[in-house]
């Protein structure tokens, strides 16, 4: 296999570009055996094995630096990079990153996890080249979904002005993880369709240069009628006018056409933009027929294209989905908005039903944060459904638009706390600091399915401005769904299990579970904790905090979030505003580092946030025993 020669980009350098087919052939068979068993990104990583290919054996690397935008679709430059032995270890913890990691590999030069960050970074990197007088290449990746965020669109704008040497590849292949929207989708279907644009083009400067005598200098002077016939064949011709040198639209999938295409681009000044257009999940037929499902997904059945899934309870995303219908089916005033993700946030089901108050937005998470709030305002429930890490994009518009206006806005925050495989990119561990912190602000948690049911209930129904319930990336516990929902009093928490001396108080249903386990442990030892599901993370349930303090209660805060300025942060200061300071008050969460990529599990036992670690803080809140002199 030819496969087995490759450890560095110098070895593919020695290959024709016909074994460079082969060798694609093999790297697409690879892909498919190792994530079968591991789960990743197959569908994007797929389409750009030939994209990949090519650069490495063009450019120079790492010389020559490659910025991958977000990074999932960078599995076939670490295959070339000397890491395809440690694929067995993909995403698994202490193992490979499912996304570029300079820690890796002296070739990953720029980390993301988040889209539409690569032009930005590549910037950066040509103006610290120039400056240091160097002549190295900047090359930037980045897809068509991609470029539906503003930050691409701000990068691509102070490029084009500052006519820096650089090349933007663009990946186009009709998606991001669910199929594209807008009018920078519609501009890049227009190009596709015009493929004759260029060979046009080309034939029109080779006949002016042709003509004796005035050739030269009629194609000089020909460049307004060229710019004529750019508008004429291809409206628009946007990325022109923005600066850019554009060369395509060019076969993704073709390794001579894509050489050619370097090598041309090569020669230009200024930033050029080659438009490449792929097929994602190219080589799997599952994939290729349905990219969105195989965009990121976990282990699966080879022959059969099936995912291999644990039996279990419904998860948290799909109840919410489901309950989002049966409220929307009363109240014509619920819209849902999310930013390019139906199928993860569980709406696919809510689009179908109601398609006309269904608002995906694309990659665009701050516009859909301020077309929420002008919702809210001309009278509708926008649900804003949005992983954690995502949300975090849209902060000025949470905190100025949003919760500023008071706007009854209702936030539904997917992957709230630990995320596994995808690791310190995407963990949902932050919201509850951020959030907590604003005006205006309520913050929702549920201990199981079916109080997020009620949640999302008490959310539709709250009309006192923003307010959010998060819940997990797991299956729910599996208790039984209440027919009828009701709103839960805002403010107020539960105790679930009666105790003695010691109270855990616990956000969400992972947290509860461990302050269960907990209890088990003390069991033997003739301590009985009272837990709380402490469901309000904003506003506190003061009567309670209160009645535990007069009670004398060793408190515990449990939650899977950042430690600095969380909920156990938000206790202890509720006790230090009433002067209460001998309340005796240890908060545990995530301390303040990131946790990278494993199993949620792998991640608990990490920071400690495990049965045997609250067993000893517990008992190191009781008053030491003074020794006889």
């Amino acid at each position: 296999m030819l496969l087995n020669q490759i450890n560095s980009p110098a070895d593919l350098k020695k290959l024709t570009v016909s074994e460079m087919e082969t060798l694609a052939a093999e790297i697409r068979a690879f892909l498919i055996e190792k994530l079968s068993k591991t789960g990743g990104h197959l569908a994007p990583n797929l389409g750009v094995v030939e994209l990949t290919l090519a650069l490495h054996y063009y450019y120079d690397s790492p010389k020559d630096k490659f910025i991958f935008d977000v990074g999932h679709q960078s599995y076939v430059h670490k295959i070339l990079t000397g890491r395809k032995d440690r694929f067995d270890t993909l995403r698994k913890y202490k193992g490979l990153c499912g996304f570029v990691k300079m820690s890796e590999s002296e070739h990953d030069v720029w980390e993301a996890g988040h889209s539409s960050t690569s032009l930005s970074a590549a910037m950066g990197m040509a103006i610290a080249r120039d400056l240091k007088g160097e002549t190295n290449k900047i090359v930037a990746l980045i897809g068509d979904g991609a470029l539906t965020g503003g930050m691409a669109l701000e990068a691509m704008n102070h490029i084009g002005h500052e006519g820096k040497n650089l090349t933007v590849i663009l990946n186009d292949n009709e998606m991001s993880i669910a199929p594209n929207v807008g009018a920078l989708h519609n501009y890049l279907s227009k190009i596709r369709t015009d493929r004759h644009y260029n060979k046009v083009k080309e034939e029109f400067e080779h006949f002016l240069k042709k003509i004796p005598a005035i050739g030269g200098t009629l194609a000089k002077t020909a460049e307004r009628l060229k710019d004529s016939l750019k508008y004429l064949v291809v409206s628009g011709v946007w990325f022109e006018e923005l600066g850019f040198t554009y060369f395509g639209p060019v076969d993704g999938h073709n390794l001579n056409q894509l050489l050619d295409t370097l090598k041309q681009a090569d020669k230009a000044n200024g930033p050029v933009l080659i438009h490449v257009v792929t097929v994602k999940g190219k080589g799997y037929t599952p994939a290729e027929e349905d990219s969105q499902a195989w965009h990121g997904g976990g282990p699966y059945k080879i022959e059969s294209g099936q995912f291999v899934k644990a039996v279990g309870p419904q998860m948290y995303t799909e109840v919410f989905g489901n309950t989002l219908i049966e409220l929307a089916e009363r109240d014509e005033r619920i819209v849902a908005v999310t930013p390019a993700m139906p199928s993860g946030s569980g709406l696919l089901k809510f689009a179908d039903k109601f398609p006309n108050r269904m608002i995906d937005v694309g990659i665009a998470e701050q516009h859909a944060a301020t077309l929420c709030a002008a919702l809210a305002l001309e009278g509708m429930k926008p649900v804003f459904a949005v992983y954690s890490t995502f949300m975090q994009r849209a902060y000025d518009q949470i905190i100025h638009d949003i919760c500023r206006q008071n706007t009854n806005v209702v936030f539904a925050i997917d992957r709230a706390g630990f995320v596994g495989a995808d690791g310190e990119t995407h963990q949902g561990v932050y919201d509850i600091a951020f959030m907590r912190s604003i005006p205006n602000m309520v913050l929702m948690m549920p201990k199981d399915e079916n109080e997020l049911r009620h949640m999302m209930k008490t959310a539709i129904d709250y009309d006192g401005g923003p307010i959010a319930v998060r819940y997990p990336r797991l299956n729910g516990v599996g208790v039984k769904m209440d027919d009828v929902l009701k709103p839960i009093p805002i403010g107020t928490w539960e105790t679930v299990r009666d105790g003695e001396k010691f109270a855990i108080v616990a956000a969400g249903a992972p947290m509860l579970e461990l302050a269960a386990q907990t209890a088990e442990l003390l069991k033997p030892e003739g301590i009985q904790p009272r837990i709380v599901n402490a469901r309000f993370l904003k506003p506190l349930d003061e009567q309670m905090l209160l009645e535990l303090y007069e009670g004398g209660y060793h408190m515990l805060t449990l939650e899977e979030g950042a430690l600095h300025g969380g909920f156990g942060s938000a206790v202890l200061e509720f006790y230090a505003e009433r002067g209460l300071y001998d309340a005796k008050v240890k908060p545990i969460g995530i301390p303040d580092y990131f946790v990278e990529h494993g199993s949620p599990k792998e991640q608990r036992q990490e920071v400690g946030l495990t049965p045997e670690r609250i067993v000893t803080e517990l008992k190191s809140m009781l008053p030491r025993r003074r020794q006889r002199a």
